[in-house]
């Protein structure tokens, strides 16, 4: 059952501290079958509800149910999601006797049938941290069986040659027994209650089943015999890592690694042995490394097969088990008897099917797979510049209907008409449950199957990078969670439900978390395998998919310096600099670029200055230049501007932080905040009637002068889903379209619920107040992609203001280019006479539209309308408008071209640029019409020229390099 609740237990940046209570409680009638009417009765003096927060008697109950055998969930109550209770599942309170009651019928609260015990406890209606009861079990059926030697469900190790004695009783008179073994009746007693039997020379592994009839009633319990087989020492081959080796020269073979400190033996158990292994499914283990390894040898190249390690501890310490069932901690597909059968077949078709009679994850190899075959436009992608990124993050899951990888195809033309050039998918690494934020992760080297096969994710990433995108993946490496193998093998699991926390003999986990912000198990990173584990999942996405960047989540716990008893209190250590994770998350930057020079490394830390800038200023001055970009949230100083109140804006420079270089990927909005938008429509400013904020249109009139004072400030920017085209859509939004606050105790929030179907594939781009944001941002994102300007240095005044005025100038450029830019606007809710404070007098141009202004003043004020803004130049930008709707006077010809191209006019020079907006080639000399412009150094694709006349105009073109 704990497999169901650590579904939803993943809160960023929450303090969860442990709140879970023991209730007593009454079953009425006991027994009672699975078609019987029962009453559940708690007692409210032994349920704390303030501890909780509940308020007016809101109580709740999760339930679960397993099959006959008591092993196998089964059923689909109404129990709602972790954070928000369904209403179906509330407990009665009576205030007479101060109870809580619920009556139902298991099959049908269960909506199944064949229930052979139900599970539940007693919850907030939000559960989040540990706002819950002990697990409460109950055998359904007036008959019961009690298997007393060994325990239902065990696994005992026992010497070659050894012995297992099997003891039962059973309730309501005589009953037929029959011991399996493998599969085989093995020992039968046709009428007995009190059932006793001793198994002798046991050599192999034993699955037994105990079958035990009455009636038509059928009752059967499990459990395991594991013989012990001996060490067997080998030294690894030479080149193994960790997890599956495949075998370049036979497609036959392959070879499976563990490491598995204090871990007495390991058994390979899979569909190649029929999930029965026998001592040649012994691993070995090497003498110097202490792994255990084997080769698989009669493979069909091509066939899917699935295996887990069973893994032993002979004297385990204790409540720890002795035997864990996992999947390969490496593995890269995994299946789950938990989330699989909720993968719609659109999204993955032909899934291999779990294994049946098999428990928890396995893992899929298959030999001989066909290589995805890239195309030129990623082999040869040269990555946007880090100065110039302009990323658009979003959630799978909420993007579109079918919530795949191949919404996000089909929709390639909208991120390229939005200009922005890069992509940041949140998680996307097997994660537990289906619709998720994806930060509860557990195998990270794994595609979550949600969203589709790995050759989909691999179709848009080839995708992206034909159209100039690169792919950034958010992932989360400070923690994982219960179904990681590398949890599981070293556990507490004093209930032996097979799940637990890390125990103290763990090898990768803190017992308890190391940092505030405890989310799932903490990973210690000093730990060597820990390394080594973070360097292979790196290694995993960059080689294998393609993968341009991290954003990596939650830095602030990579540190071993903030226990829950630190001095000065664990906040306060974890905001504080810690030279630890400065170390070794500089460690696994070396690591990122030593794959590949120009990988963007991003840490979400949020933290001191101090630390942030041993991050950023890290190796700038090598070629290519490196600096980790940092995550820079200014939502509420956006968002106060949007509402229309005064803000300070300057942190969102990059100078600001003491950056040497643009390394701050500032941002207005994250799937971490409200939405601007909505925060806009509830609470801005309505103290004048002709611009009342709050009015929804008013409000989206807004969000374009947000782009100007926000995007093209020099350095990387983020843009959240959809807030091009003002979604006003709350965070909080739930499932079912309504919305509830962190505010609202006694429901909680819907913060991570999948949300209603985005409302932009109703033709939100043909709403004109809409898809002026979107327009506008694609200008701006455009100029700030391909205009050298803004690369430049910013100037933005340390005040609050509604009026921002931000002064960016590039001293490298010529006084004939786009060297300096003035940006105004008013967030105000009346016109106000702004200051302009330009840098100089003369001729300047607005961006947005190319006309020009003679300014004779530099300390001369301007009119602007409530939320209007101006982007000024002392040049024009031309790519910032609709050039290439306009009558061309400049023709470039052969186009597609090979070798070269000409122009039909004289030029004073020539610039190339890659449709991802970056500088490729230059032809800085005087060329007269006809010129020859080689380009046979160019890889093949789509590429934009930009060709300056004898008196400076400019023409923009686009061609094809065949």
């Amino acid at each position: 059952m704990k497999k169901t609740i650590l579904l939803f237990l993943f809160f960023l940046s929450i303090v969860v501290s442990a709140q879970q209570q023991t209730v007593t409680y009454t079953i009425n009638p006991s027994p009672f079958e699975e078609t019987t009417s029962i009453t559940i009765t708690i007692n409210g003096n032994s349920v704390n509800e303030t501890a909780w927060g509940v308020s007016g008697n809101s109580l709740y109950m999760w339930a679960w149910a397993f099959e006959i055998n008591d092993t196998t969930q089964k059923g689909t109550p109404l129990n709602g999601s972790w954070t928000a209770s369904d209403e179906a599942s509330k407990f009665t309170y009576n205030v007479g006797n101060d109870t809580y009651t619920k009556t139902i019928t298991p099959t049908t609260y269960y909506n199944t049938t064949g229930i052979g015990k139900i599970g539940f406890l007693i919850k907030a209606k939000d559960g989040t941290g540990d706002k819950k009861s002990q697990d409460i079990l109950a055998e359904v059926g007036a008959f019961q069986v009690n298997l007393t030697a060994p325990l239902q469900n065990s696994s005992t190790i026992i010497a070659s040659s050894g012995s297992l004695s099997i003891a039962a009783t059973n309730t309501n008179g005589v009953a037929s027994y029959n011991l399996k073994s493998n599969g085989v009746s093995i020992n039968t007693n046709p009428s007995t209650s009190s059932y006793s039997f001793n198994q002798t020379n046991i050599k192999d592994i034993q699955n037994y089943e105990l079958e035990v009839t009455q009636g038509t009633t059928i009752v059967t319990k499990k459990f395991t015999a594991i013989i012990n087989p001996g060490a067997v020492s080998e030294a690894i081959p030479m080149g193994l890592l960790d997890g599956i080796n495949y075998n370049t020269s036979d497609v036959a073979k392959a070879t499976l690694v563990l490491d598995a400190p204090l871990k007495d033996f390991v058994y390979v158990a899979g569909s190649f042995n029929s999930w029965q292994p026998d001592a040649s499914y012994a691993m070995k283990k090497d003498p110097g490394s202490g792994k255990f390894w084997l080769e698989l040898t009669g493979l069909t190249s091509g066939a899917n097969y699935t295996y887990q390690y069973w893994v032993v501890d002979a004297t385990p310490i204790a409540g720890t088990p002795s035997l864990v069932k996992t999947a390969d901690p490496y593995s890269t597909l995994v299946l789950s008897p938990f989330d699989d059968p909720g993968i719609p077949v659109i999204n993955y078709p032909n899934l291999p099917a779990y294994p049946a009679g098999q428990e928890r994850e396995v893992t899929v190899l298959q030999t001989g797979k066909a290589a995805y075959t890239w195309s030129s436009a990623t082999t040869n992608f040269v990555k946007p510049v880090k100065e110039k990124l302009v990323v658009y993050e979003l959630l799978v899951r909420d993007f579109d209907a079918n919530r795949s990888y191949q919404d996000l195809i089909n929709k390639i033309d909208y991120f390229k008409n939005l200009k922005i050039n890069a992509i940041e998918l949140m998680p996307v690494m097997e994660y537990e449950g289906n619709e998720s934020w994806g930060y509860n992760t557990s195998f990270h080297m794994a595609l979550d199957k949600f969203y589709g096969t790995s050759d989909k994710l691999k179709e848009f990433v080839d995708s992206c990078h034909q159209n100039g995108i690169a792919v950034i993946l958010d992932v989360a490496l400070n923690h994982a969670f219960g179904r990681n193998p590398m949890l599981r093998m070293w556990m507490n699991d004093p209930d032996g439900d097979g799940w637990g926390s890390p125990s103290t003999e763990n090898p990768y986990f803190n017992t308890t978390a190391m940092h505030s912000y405890s989310v799932g198990e903490d990973f210690n990173h000093q730990q060597p395998r820990t390394q080594n584990y973070v360097q292979r999942v790196i290694k995993q996405w960059v080689e294998e998919y393609k993968i341009d960047g991290f954003r990596w989540d939650l830095t602030k716990g990579f540190t071993q310096n903030c226990p829950a008893n630190v001095a000065g209190g664990q906040e306060n250590c974890t905001g504080s600099k810690q030279q630890d994770r400065v170390d070794v998350l500089r460690k696994y930057a070396d690591y990122s670029w030593s794959l590949d020079p120009n990988h963007y490394v991003i840490f979400e830390h949020l933290g001191g200055n101090d630390e942030e800038q041993q991050w950023a200023n890290y190796r700038l001055n090598e070629t290519p230049s490196k600096g980790v970009m940092m995550w820079g949230i200014m939502t509420q100083q956006y968002n106060n501007l949007t509402k229309g109140y005064a803000a300070n804006i300057s942190g969102m420079n990059s100078t600001s932080r003491g950056f040497t270089a643009h390394r701050l990927m500032g941002y207005s909005e994250s799937h971490d905040e409200e939405r601007l938008m909505y925060n806009n429509v509830q609470s801005g400013n309505n103290t004048t009637a002709d611009h009342n904020v709050r009015t929804l249109n008013v409000a989206l009139s807004r969000m374009s002068a947000l782009g100007a004072v926000s995007l093209l400030v020099p350095g990387p920017k983020m843009i959240w889903q959809f807030g091009e085209l003002g979604w006003e859509s709350s965070i909080f939004t739930c499932n079912n379209g309504t919305v509830n606050t962190p505010t609202d105790a006694a429901s909680g929030d819907c913060k991570l619920d999948t949300k209603p179907q985005p409302q932009w594939v109703n033709n939100w781009l043909g709403d004109t107040n809409r898809n002026k944001i979107y327009n506008d941002w694609a200008k701006m994102i455009t100029m700030k992609s391909v205009e050298s300007v803004f690369s430049g240095t910013a100037t933005i005044a340390n005040t609050s203001s509604l009026y921002p005025n931000i002064k960016i100038t590039n001293s490298a450029l010529a006084s004939s280019q786009l060297k300096d830019v003035l940006i105004l606007a008013n967030f105000n809710v009346t016109a106000q006479n702004v200051a302009t404070g330009f840098p100089y007098t003369g001729e300047w141009y607005n961006l947005m539209d190319n006309t020009s202004i003679n300014v004779i003043s530099t300390s001369a004020s301007i009119t602007l309308q409530p939320g209007e803004f101006k982007i000024y130049g002392n040049k024009t930008a031309s790519l910032a408008i609709a050039d290439y709707e306009k009558s061309p006077t400049v023709l470039l010809y052969p186009n597609p071209a090979s070798n070269y191209f000409t122009l039909n006019k004289t030029t004073s020079k020539v610039q190339i640029f890659s449709i991802s907006g970056q500088l490729v080639k230059s032809f800085d000399a005087n060329q007269s019409e006809g010129h020859q412009f080689i380009i046979s150094d160019l890889n093949q694709g789509l590429y934009i020229v930009k060709a300056y006349s004898e008196n400076n105009e400019v023409q923009v073109m686009k061609f094809i390099k065949k």
